[in-house]
């Protein structure tokens, strides 16, 4: 069981997507584990073929448990096999380790029975779409670049069988379902293209239930009151919630207990950097255009270079500088909390690769959907809650990491430029960082770059 956040201490198998005797490849998304947060996909980071399966779906184990045996893949007599390795880890992943994006979204060969037959090409989630849909990618013609299997293809391979009657849910959400006695053939989705998300299966078990026409009954006698255990049963419909709020709650309190913190508070001009933005927006339509959060991600990212100690992790007393930049982005999610999956290599993203990272970031988050490399090792943390009216955000360091990045909203203020007064577009930017890795100078020149980048927006 990977640990997929400091505040994971065991997860439930929901669901395994290979089986014994399948091929496997470093970044494959081989099973689904539902935490306090979510459910997550988790990857493996090796090459070979899974021997045994080693918990059962619907199992709760520790973090480090063996999940399952891989082996080494089929090798030519004269060259041994791989040694075996388990799917495990209670740390965060190395950046060497790290998937790129690109790794993240390579497609693997689906061979179907019979030595002779063209394999299927399909990348990590087509195969876990099928595998939820029990499409059998062997005999779906792919009509992406080179026959490779999308996301349409498999609908429409599912479509049939289905009859209309196949519900789009996310596994955690299914679950819920199952758990709360929750027909999902009625409740509408408001995750993205309409899929069920936990939340709508929650709301749904506390709505009540439609009125029927019935022969009036006899009155029953008065039912003795329910105790206390029995209601905290049946009261499980907000468990989820209460469960990640309790998860985020005790992180909290330990980061402020272990980590002593200081804050430092910078007002960025974007007078600049806004301008330039609508410049570059007019000629684009509305699904290409670049959202300021862009250039807050980018311009964080790359003021790392300036101030590496901000990027990493505190482990066992020493601090671990992280060689890749992987931002974790702060999500809210509908039902109540939020998660801080990474952005994997920030700072080598274009504006525009920036923007599609971050739009499915988001939707996957709020669906359900998110791997476990991206929950596993983020190096730093930014919040925006411009869009709430905020003006700034004092946030708590997410242990091993070392610092968190916050911004406000835009607000219009007097700005004094060369002694003439004008109002300006502005923003608060905050950091809180651990004081026994950086200081008030080195955070500082942290959100001197930050501003300085800003201010050179045709760069980032």
């Amino acid at each position: 069981m990977p640990s997929l956040g400091a505040d994971m201490d065991e997860g439930t198998l929901v669901e395994w997507l290979v089986k014994p005797g399948d091929a496997v490849h470093r970044g494959q998304v081989v099973a689904v584990v539902d935490t306090a947060k979510s459910a997550i996909e988790v990857e493996v980071f090796v090459d070979g073929v899974i021997e045994a399966l080693l918990v059962e779906p619907g199992t709760t184990v520790p973090v480090g448990a063996p999940l399952a045996r891989i082996g080494g893949a089929a090798a030519p007599s004269a060259v041994p096999a791989a040694p075996s390795a388990v799917i495990q880890g209670s740390e965060p992943v190395p950046a060497a380790e790290a998937v790129s994006l690109d790794q993240r979204e390579e497609v693997h060969e689906v061979r179907p029975e019979g030595a002779h037959a063209e394999p299927a090409v399909a990348s990590p989630i087509v195969r876990h779409l099928a595998h939820v849909e029990g499409v059998d990618l062997a005999a779906v013609h792919g009509s992406g670049p080179a026959g490779v299997v999308t996301r349409a293809d498999v609908a429409a391979a599912a479509a049939p069988a289905a009859a209309g009657t196949r519900v789009a849910a996310s596994p955690y959400a299914r679950r819920r379902a199952a758990e709360l006695g929750v027909d999902l053939a009625a409740v509408t989705g408001t995750g993205p293209d309409g899929a069920i998300t936990v939340a709508d299966v929650e709301r749904a078990a506390t709505a009540p239930a439609p009125a029927a026409p019935t022969t009036p009954a006899p009155p029953a006698p008065p039912a003795p009151p329910a105790p206390a255990a029995a209601k905290a049963v049946t009261g499980k419909g907000k468990g989820a919630s209460a469960a990640m709020r309790e998860a985020i709650g005790a992180l909290m309190a330990r980061s402020k207990r272990e980590i002593p913190h200081y804050y430092l508070t910078q007002t960025v001009d974007l007078s600049t950097a806004l301008a330039w933005l609508r410049e570059t927006n007019a000629a684009r339509g509305v699904e290409t255009r670049i959202l300021p959060a862009a250039l807050l991600l980018k311009a964080t990212a790359l003021a790392i270079r300036t101030v590496p100690e901000v990027n990493g992790f505190y482990v066992d007393g020493a601090f671990r500088r992280s060689d890749g930049v992987h931002l974790g982005v702060a999500v809210a999610l509908r039902g109540g909390g939020l998660v801080a999956p990474a952005l994997h290599d920030t700072d080598t993203l274009t504006l525009d690769q920036l923007m599609v990272g971050l739009k499915d970031l988001v939707a996957r988050a709020r669906a359900g959907r998110l791997r476990g490399s991206e929950m596993a090792d983020p190096t730093l943390t930014v919040t925006n809650l411009g869009d709430q009216g905020v003006e700034a955000v004092h946030g708590v360091i997410y242990p091993p990491q070392v610092a968190l990045v916050g911004f406000g909203r835009v607000v219009e203020r007097p700005w004094a430029v060369d002694g003439m007064l004008a109002v300006h577009p502005v923003v608060t930017a905050t950091l809180a960082a651990d004081h026994r890795v950086t200081d008030g100078h080195r955070g500082g020149l942290f959100l001197a770059a930050i501003d300085s980048l800003l201010q050179r927006p045709e760069e980032l």
